[in-house]
């Protein structure tokens, strides 16, 4: 459930939105625990990018929802491998790859697909317990085997700050997550392009526009504090 803005029609909010992102910048409307109302409201509004985190809550909205044949489904919560089946049956883009072994097992049933998933790896670019993702080393690491994926398409890399940074030091995790995309490309020697960066939320999303984000990722602006 979600308790929306009074003040402001979302039609509204998404437009006033709009006239402060850049052009390249894709938005994404985070709409875990939004209803579809309300998300055909936001669809209405222009909007066709819609992320979700919980596979179940997101198949019945789109049951819902499926008269609305050109909504893009971003999965952005952590994916559990006994979930990656329906979970690629179901979207079409992947914010959340965290380790080798779920980049292995998507790209595995992902022979199945009638599309190829875009994928971002998911990076922890400081300690944080609570969240998952690939460290620098660690993907460095992996940096061969990830070209071996044929099956996804991998556009990019992704992450979500730890909780209690200045502005400074957000800034300074979005910037380094741009640094690294470009560092893997280099290593690479130019057979992995890593062109989007999903990076930025309701918070902190100008600090992420201005160290290069391409990719947004707004819940609360949009659609209110979730009870």
């Amino acid at each position: 459930m979600v308790d929306c803005p009074s003040h402001s029609t979302l039609a509204q909010r998404i437009a006033d939105l709009r006239q402060t992102i850049p052009a390249h910048v894709q938005l994404i409307a985070v709409s875990k625990t939004v209803p579809a109302s309300l998300i055909r409201e936001a669809y209405a509004a222009g909007i066709r990018d819609f992320g979700e985190s919980r596979l179940q809550e997101a198949i019945a909205k789109q049951l819902e929802l499926q008269d609305l044949k050109d909504i893009v489904w971003h999965f952005i919560g952590h994916l559990q491998s006994n979930k990656v089946k329906p979970a690629l049956e179901h979207f079409q883009w992947f914010h959340s790859v965290d380790s080798w072994a779920l980049a292995e097992r998507m790209n595995q049933l992902a022979t199945a697909c009638e599309h190829k998933p875009k994928v971002c790896l998911q990076v922890k670019l400081r300690d944080d317990p609570s969240k998952f993702g690939w460290t620098q080393p660690q993907l460095e690491e992996a940096l061969p085997q990830l070209q071996t994926l044929e099956h996804l398409d991998l556009r990019g890399l992704m992450t979500i700050l730890p909780l209690g940074l200045s502005p400074s030091q957000q800034l300074s995790v979005f910037e380094d997550l741009k640094s690294l995309a470009q560092t893997l490309q280099f290593q690479s020697n130019g057979h992995l392009t890593l062109p989007e960066l999903s990076m930025g939320m309701s918070s902190d999303y100008p600090l992420a526009i201005q160290a290069g984000a391409t990719m947004i990722r707004l819940g609360t602006i949009l659609f209110g504090q979730r009870k």
